[in-house]
């Protein structure tokens, strides 16, 4: 497996296992494994059948520019430098449901930032861009966050991933004591919220909770005036796409977040400079229900 692309030098494997991706028939098109499959913010998804246990979650599906099926998650969720950076055309690495892997893939990776050393992934670009197979239903409802759109800062500090001049995309949630700006985070541990305490570069603190399997899933940002979640209504909340889990390190508070500027700048800066090439470029998240 994988010849199509070269020997693999390190086995392309989840954060902290041994095991191998499973290699899927080569092609430039995703395979239908999943038709009809619902997918959705908060699926949780597994990169070897045979390690249902070691798994990522995806943080925002929808579209790209070039009309294909995206999803979105962590970067760190996987390693494999020969192939990091770069996009993966071929159907190399098969992306599946935790809970029903044997539905077959629901996408294929075609490109993540290597981690570059760090334990918690890229400082600013730890993301991992998924194709969804064609067949796939896209659903803007997670088990606790509905995705609106796009969260936008007009008047934020830019990503520092961001051409200039950065969009309202591309621009950052402010951190200071007379913001309150607030992040909504759904994964294992349900669904908090708390206030973004830092800002470094686009990766947000919070003390919003998370746990090791959720790297990657949602973060909406609270649209103000709008219900939190509570047991009155079955935990759910919505708002705009604000990022993705990153990972829990020594701070206060300890749980981090990659910006969604942080990745729409990347992939934007990426595509200026080789146009038509970059999955994921132009992300939307989907508005489907």
């Amino acid at each position: 497996m994988f010849r199509r692309l070269g020997t693999l030098t390190t086995a392309l494997a989840l954060a902290g296992t041994l095991g191998a991706g499973t290699a899927s028939a080569a092609g430039t098109s995703p395979q239908d494994g999943a038709s009809g499959k619902r997918v959705y913010n908060g699926m949780q998804i597994a990169f070897d059948p045979s390690m249902p246990d070691a798994f990522c979650t995806l943080g925002a599906v929808g579209g790209d520019d070039y009309g294909r099926k995206i999803a979105i998650s962590a970067g760190h969720c996987i390693n494999a430098p020969a192939y990091a950076d770069r996009e993966i055309h071929e159907n190399i690495a098969p992306v599946y449901h935790r809970q029903d892997i044997a539905a077959g893939p629901i996408g294929y990776v075609r490109y993540f930032k290597d981690r570059e050393g760090s334990m918690t992934g890229h400082p600013t670009k730890d993301y991992m861009i998924i194709e969804l197979v064609d067949g796939v239903a896209l659903s803007s409802q997670g088990p606790h966050l509905k995705q609106t759109d796009e969260m936008e800062a007009p008047g934020g500090k830019a990503s520092p991933n961001a051409l200039s001049p950065a969009r309202d995309d591309e621009r950052l949630l402010g951190a200071a004591l007379f913001n309150n700006n607030e992040l909504l985070v759904s994964g294992q541990l349900g669904v908090w919220y708390g206030r973004v305490t830092n800002n470094g570069n686009g990766i947000y603190q919070s003390h919003a909770k998370h746990k090791a399997g959720d790297s990657g899933g949602p973060v909406t940002w609270h649209v103000p005036g709008t219900p939190y979640p509570s047991q009155a209504n079955g935990f759910q909340a919505e708002g705009p796409w604000a990022g993705i889990t990153k990972a829990i390190i020594l701070g206060l508070p300890p749980y981090v977040y990659t910006s969604s500027a942080n990745i729409l700048a990347d992939l934007r800066a990426r595509d200026t400079a080789d146009p038509a090439d970059v999955y994921g470029a132009g992300f939307e998240v989907t508005r489907n229900p």
